[in-house]
């Protein structure tokens, strides 16, 4: 059974972006992620506790029903993306909370350290490297599940939609942190991140 939440954010990019007729298209996506839901595949990716596989698969079909309008990578990343976009606010309203705070580093740290427990003990991200300091959190990846699926049904390059996301988190947080992305691994073999504690000059 397909989310509510999910159609409605597919209808809002089919109408926003004037592609086609949107209720044909729901339906579209709807029976191809009924479809998904209902293989092997699925069955195959959804084991990790770490990670909402439903919702991936859900960004997955959308983004294959995109494909069908023939919109290139980025303009189906920049509508999928706007297509959360209000599904997101409350979370950004947060984080611009927590930005004000001065622990904001310690918080952003502790999140990457819960997280990285997290993935390693499910095994859905593989860490050539995770390295704590005072101040500086810095990591990289090799392998990544979230890649997987998209490569999966060979769409690598469109899972940038899911490594933005950290990019748009420490957007809000740059008061007391700074978030260095060197890469990632929708069009590289390596995620290289840094999360940094920015001293404030007295």
């Amino acid at each position: 059974m397909v989310k509510k939440e999910y159609i409605k954010v597919y209808k809002k990019i089919l109408t926003d972006n004037h592609l086609g007729d949107a209720q044909a298209g729901v339906e579209a996506f709807v029976r191809r992620l009924e479809e998904m839901y209902a293989s092997e595949k699925y069955k195959e990716h959804n084991i990790y506790p770490s990670m909402n596989v439903e919702a991936i698969y859900a960004v997955v079909a959308m983004c294959l029903e995109l494909k069908h309008f023939g919109l290139p990578d980025k303009e189906i990343i920049d509508a999928v993306d706007r297509g959360f976009e209000s599904k997101r606010a409350a979370f950004k309203k947060l984080l611009n909370c927590i930005d004000l705070l001065p622990c904001c580093y310690s918080i952003a740290r502790k999140w990457n350290i819960n997280d990285h427990a997290k993935r390693v003990e499910d095994g859905s991200i593989d860490y050539d490297y995770f390295n704590l300091s005072d101040d500086k959190v810095e990591y990289s990846l090799s392998g990544c599940r979230y890649i997987d699926m998209f490569e999966t049904y060979g769409i690598r390059p469109l899972c940038k939609i899911f490594c933005m996301t950290d990019e748009m988190a420490y957007a809000s947080l740059t008061r007391h942190v700074k978030f260095v992305r060197h890469s990632d691994m929708s069009d590289s073999d390596v995620c290289h991140d840094e999360v940094i504690r920015k001293r404030r000059s007295k």
